[in-house]
């Protein structure tokens, strides 16, 4: 009965001014939008519904960023990348010869990122892409091309098209979609059990097929959908086990936990849910004992490769973003709001330079080195995979897209209950529908994570009852709330929301505080190490940083391909060099931080994720450990012993932003004394 009353509470707020703020868990998933498209029984309602590509505009320094993808390796693949290369292409050419995984990719990322700028430019080149698409279909059903494994079909590039074409949707209402989607669903349906999903990156990833059909099901109500999600789900690598997980490739796991939550919105079934959260925390209990919210699987996690010198492929950090926000949407737990902002504020920056022209492969929590030399086995993968190199590994080299434009189009949601929700904080501008069908534009202010505070200031044309939704993060002890200046009379809880249910008016303004105080964390399985952590952010030492250019194409991985008139001096290797000392224990006498804040302006480019350009760093101390060196791998050697030896001088070491420093050391061992 409680159930109902509340739906039947937040369906009709719109009959009757009045103002409450209360904390919850999530929003109702009882209630059913009047603005935004629905799960259909028997699916579960999601907490959170995504709106539209381009509803959100980014600014202040994640607009930067995108600003920085579309001028630099995102928005100029398409010249340089030999899988983009149009004469004979997979996507463009019936018996094309390329490109077949490499394309899906990129447009997943790129198309977002033109729709999200209103990039005409850009949306052209996406509209080429989608028209060859189209006319790929065959009568019975199947799109793209052909590609069989062992006489099967492999239907991994096709998953990630399939998402390109749901963005597309989102932006043109372009029933061809919805057309090609239906008949390539029934000519799935009909393919044989022992011919489906048989080969190991679509049997591993089976669980983006199945997030479209769900999401064409929610659109078309069609019943066989239905029975072609429990086909996908029962034909999919078994992401439900209690101790063990299918395979231990690091963009595997990051992508494919999420898998049966994506079902348990079809079963109802807790297990399913409980499936997802298990895999996720037992890859972090195994081999993620380290800062940035990932874990070490340079390739592959390894029996024993735990140290945080391990690290993980940038496609790892992209993909687990995306599975963040999709848990989020799901759940409402503010877990993966956090998950997704560690990885997001903390690993993912130092994946690129800061001009986004070239990537690496693999980073690491504690990194002193970014050179193009081998270093296996002291990483799973023979070959230069540490440098920022702009034409090297064809998977992340394509899949880095997604990274920011996802992240970008999860900082505001709607809800059920006919509300707006902000989740992950950035300064944006949000247009949406709220209440029965009214129009709210939002402009959010902030620095965050660089600051404590966000600004929000609604435009609405008339006064309109609905629902506001603020995410409190688990670390913000005594956050506040205030309305046109007014503080709220409601103690907030730290990992819930608050909810504010009121008549709004234009130019109403919200300003939550979130204050942002210094923590250890300390990580047991890897020698007591500790990271130190202000709010989000997670600290860094700060490395003099020695960068070296060099050709990209001599020093490209193995596999790699370039257009034969891509110009590599514009597109060169980074290499990066510790020209300081990195070895150092942290001095916390007595286990207390002795820590000062140096405050610094904002940068007037609007782009935090430099050592120059950082807007706060922190004074420490700390002890150099003579015997922490480099190893035989001319990798940062694994932590030192507790008991290691240390300087008895006591330096000066200053801590900057994880994500701003290309080197690192992140986990740091501890000076006691």
């Amino acid at each position: 009965m409680k159930k109902i009353a509340l739906a039947f509470f937040a369906f009709h707020v719109s009959l009757f001014a009045f103002s409450q703020t209360f904390v919850v868990e999530h929003p109702i998933t009882s209630a059913q939008s009047v603005n935004y498209v629905n799960s259909r029984a028997p699916l579960r309602q999601q907490c959170f519904i995504k709106l539209p590509v381009g509803s959100i505009r980014p600014a202040g320094w994640i607009g930067r960023y995108l600003q920085l993808q579309r001028d630099g390796l995102t928005g100029h693949l398409g010249e340089i990348s030999a899988w983009l290369e149009k004469d004979g292409n997979a996507w463009l050419t019936t018996g094309g010869n390329h490109g077949w995984e490499e394309v899906p990719y990129w447009l997943k990322g790129y198309s977002d990122l033109a729709y999200i700028l209103g990039d005409e430019q850009m949306i052209a080149e996406t509209k080429t892409w989608i028209e060859a698409t189209f006319k790929s279909q065959r009568e019975d059903g199947f799109f793209g091309p052909a590609n069989f494994s062992g006489g099967k079909p492999e239907l991994w590039a096709q998953m990630i098209m399939l998402s390109t074409l749901q963005t597309y949707y989102e932006f043109t209402q372009d029933q061809r979609v919805i057309d090609l989607m239906t008949r390539y669903f029934k000519w799935e349906l009909a393919l044989p059990d022992d011919q489906f999903l048989e080969s190991y990156w679509e049997n591993s990833r089976g669980g983006d097929n199945l997030y479209t059909v769900l999401w064409l099901y929610n659109r078309t109500g069609d019943a066989f959908l239905i029975d072609l999600a429990h086909k996908i789900h029962r034909n999919t690598a078994d992401w439900c086990q209690d101790s063990a997980l299918p395979n231990w490739h690091n963009v595997n796991v990051a992508q494919c936990f999420r898998e049966p939550a994506t079902y348990w919105m079809l079963t109802g079934e807790d297990r399913h849910r409980q499936a997802s959260y298990n895999d996720q925390l037992l890859i972090r209990r195994i081999y993620g004992q380290v800062p940035g919210g990932m874990f070490g699987g340079d390739e592959n996690c390894r029996q024993g490769y735990i140290d945080p010198r391990q690290g993980v492929e940038t496609c790892g950090m992209v993909e687990q973003m995306a599975s963040d926000e999709i848990m989020l949407r799901f759940t409402g737990d503010p877990y993966w709001a956090e998950n997704c902002e560690d990885v997001a504020f903390n690993t993912y920056p130092a994946a690129t330079t800061a001009d986004f022209r070239a990537l690496r492969y693999i980073t690491s929590p504690n990194m002193v080195q970014s050179d193009s030399k081998n270093h296996a086995p002291g990483i799973d993968n023979n070959g230069p995979f540490l440098s920022m190199n702009p034409f090297s590994s064809r998977c992340c080299q394509h899949n880095h897209a997604q990274g920011w434009p996802y992240y970008s189009e999860n900082l505001v949601y709607a809800t059920p209950d006919n509300g707006v929700a902000f989740v992950l904080y950035g300064a944006c501008e949000a247009r949406l529908k709220v209440g029965q069908g009214a129009d709210l534009t939002v402009k959010e202010e902030t620095h965050y994570p660089f600051n404590d505070q966000v600004d929000l200031t609604l435009q609405l044309k008339k006064k309109t009852q609905f629902p506001l939704y603020l995410r409190i993060p688990t670390w913000a002890q005594g956050a506040s709330v205030k309305i046109n200046g007014k503080l709220e009379n409601v103690a907030l809880e730290s990992g819930k929301y608050v909810c504010i249910n009121r008549q709004w008016k234009n130019g109403d303004r919200i300003t939550l505080a979130m204050p942002m105080r210094l923590s250890l964390r300390q990580w047991t399985a890897n020698k007591n190490s500790v990271s130190v952590d202000y709010g989000p952010l997670t600290l860094s030492l700060k490395i003099k940083e020695r960068y070296v250019t060099r050709d990209s194409k001599e020093t490209a991985i193995g596999d790699s391909k370039w257009q034969k008139n891509a110009d590599a001096s514009k597109w060169p290797t980074t290499e990066i060099y510790a020209d300081s000392p990195w070895n150092y224990a942290l001095y916390l006498p007595d286990g207390q931080l002795q820590i000062d804040r140096v405050r610094t302006p904002w940068p007037a480019d609007d782009f935090p994720f430099t050592l120059e350009s950082t807007p706060i760093s922190f004074r420490a101390k700390g002890r150099l450990v003579p015997s922490w060196t480099m190893d035989k791998y001319e990798l940062c050697g694994i932590l030192p012993e507790e008991n290691a030896e240390k300087s008895a001088e006591l330096y000066d070491i200053e801590l900057v932003p994880m994500g701003a420093a290309r080197l690192r050391i992140s986990a740091f061992p501890v000076a006691k004394k």
